[in-house]
């Protein structure tokens, strides 16, 4: 997908741009770190459509969620974790979205393994990608889908924590993890954000 000019985006209040974050290269596809693009990929699976390379420094898929539902951009940024800012912001202002419909889904060490939080603003608990996004898009006023991976066991460092792959027992948790990440994402779309917080926060999930 190679789109010609931002001269004239489409702008629509039923746009939405979802950025799911991670390094690039097949090294860093399986990490804690890339959890967020890997609910992309089950996001694009449900739109059944394939991502495109585009002149942003990312891929991106675009489609519906029913007919004549809200349109998602789905992307996910070529660029390292610490630059993600440049790809989400060009997208947005491309699209004609507005920070508010713009949802971040990142991997979050503060809250355990198997867990999904929603949010819009706040900090970024020294989350790169999430520290770039913010200074791009000149805002910490965007959406905040947080797929916990839990802390670092004993004194291991987080950095080297989140570039470390699932381990063998979160895997065979990690497919229903993700499925609930994506549809905590549409929750946030079609119902508000209040409604997603109220489900994906309850007991037990």
């Amino acid at each position: 997908m190679w789109f010609k000019s931002p001269k004239t985006p489409p702008v629509s209040d039923n746009t939405w741009l979802i950025a799911g974050l991670g390094n690039p290269g097949p090294g860093y596809a399986g990490n804690r770190h890339n959890v967020g693009q890997m609910v992309l990929d089950v996001l694009g699976a449900r739109l059944g459509g394939r991502f495109g390379t585009s002149k942003a420094r990312a891929v991106v898929l675009d489609g519906r969620l029913g007919i004549g539902g809200p349109k998602l951009i789905l992307t996910k940024p070529l660029t390292y974790m610490n630059l993600t800012g440049g790809p989400v912001s060009q997208l947005a202002k491309f699209y004609g979205i507005e920070p508010d419909h713009v949802v971040a889904v990142h991997d979050e060490i503060d809250i355990p393994f198997n867990t999904i939080k929603v949010k819009i603003g706040g900090g970024e608990g020294g989350h790169n990608g999430l520290r770039d996004i913010s200074k791009a898009l000149g805002t910490k006023e965007y959406l905040r889908v947080r797929v916990g991976v839990g802390r670092p066991p004993g004194r291991q460092e987080a950095a080297d924590y989140v570039l470390k792959d699932f381990s063998s027992t979160e895997k065979k948790d990690l497919p229903i993890l993700l499925e609930e990440a994506a549809d905590a994402v549409e929750s946030v779309v079609l119902d508000g954000l209040l409604t997603a917080q109220q489900k994906f926060h309850s007991a037990g999930k």
